[in-house]
């Protein structure tokens, strides 16, 4: 028997229940992979991260959602890096460095004067990859007209650690309206059909955003919607230079606002750089805890529960 504890913050947001829950486990190396499996399909987040020891760099962290293991999450790294300073395990560090399954990323932790810890971590070289799929099926899984996708830029699969679908929309008023189908996604994305799918419009409810957006998770996952993403504000980062506005200099900084439709309201701060190949993403948000969890469960020599 085991009994395991689950510390519950949500990221991107400075008010509990707003922004993106996520589970954090700070004891991951006690833990079997089929363990963490379970504990993040009871604990229901959309992620749950698990911190564990790493040789390589400061600490390590994996990410599971209810139905499998993800390669990256901004979300789940934003609240298990503030949990950890929080509760004064990182020794007063400012820059750290996390081991992920996307590679060795670099964490930053500036904290304000108001108390508050911003976090901001460094995603994997963004990728784009064009989608060649029908629009009127795309248009049918999130329960929307083909008409709402905005043809004056393109939808292309991106990503920084996972990947999605990023489909401009033509008016911030049609995200109220989508309905997402998950199961029809792996039909439609038939290029990469473990993706999920990620409107966005230029148009947004806070007048100091730059895109508004919503997240429909891929089947697999076990979930149907993310409400506030970090690794998809990243690429949509990426995207906004490379399709958008590629005429800036060296730096270029939007804030994407997300979960309004479920009632979470959050905000991720982008920093695009250019280097020699491509661009260099970062991701800014901060997180507040919420409360504590505790799973108990027995398994047997063939590793059931």
């Amino acid at each position: 028997m085991k009994t395991i504890t689950i510390y519950h913050y949500d990221a991107f947001s400075k008010e509990p229940n707003k922004g993106n829950p996520a589970g954090v486990v700070l004891n991951g190396d006690d833990l079997t992979d089929f363990e963490m499996q379970e504990i993040a399909y009871r604990a229901g987040f959309n992620e749950t991260a698990f911190l564990v020891n790493s040789n390589v760099a400061d600490l390590g962290i994996r990410y599971f959602s209810p139905g499998q293991e993800m390669d990256l999450c901004g979300h789940g790294t934003i609240a298990a890096v503030y949990a950890l300073k929080s509760k004064n395990l990182l020794n007063d560090k400012s820059k750290l460095t996390i081991e992920t399954k996307v590679g060795i990323l670099p964490i930053r932790i500036d904290s304000q004067a108001d108390g508050e810890e911003y976090i901001t971590m460094k995603q994997d070289s963004p990728q784009l990859k064009d989608f060649s799929g029908s629009y009127e099926e795309l248009a049918h899984s999130i329960g929307i007209n083909r008409d709402d996708i905005e043809s004056d830029l393109p939808t292309v699969y991106g990503s920084t650690g996972s990947w999605t679908l990023l489909v401009p929309i033509k008016k911030l008023s049609i995200f109220n309206k989508m309905k997402a189908n998950n199961e029809l996604f792996p039909s439609v994305l038939k290029e990469i059909p473990k993706a999920s799918i990620h409107p966005f419009c230029l148009e947004t409810y806070d007048q100091n955003a730059d895109m508004h957006a919503r997240h429909f998770s891929s089947p697999y996952s076990g979930t149907i919607e993310d409400s506030v993403t970090g690794t998809a504000s990243g690429v949509m980062g990426a995207y906004y230079a490379e399709y958008i506005n590629r005429n800036f200099e060296n730096h270029l900084r939007i804030l994407v606002e997300q979960g309004h439709e479920m009632g979470k309201d959050g905000r991720v701060l982008v920093k695009v750089s250019k280097n020699e190949k491509s661009y260099d993403i970062e991701i800014t948000g901060t997180a507040v805890y919420v409360k504590e969890l505790e799973i108990v469960f027995v398994t047997n020599k063939h590793n059931k529960v």
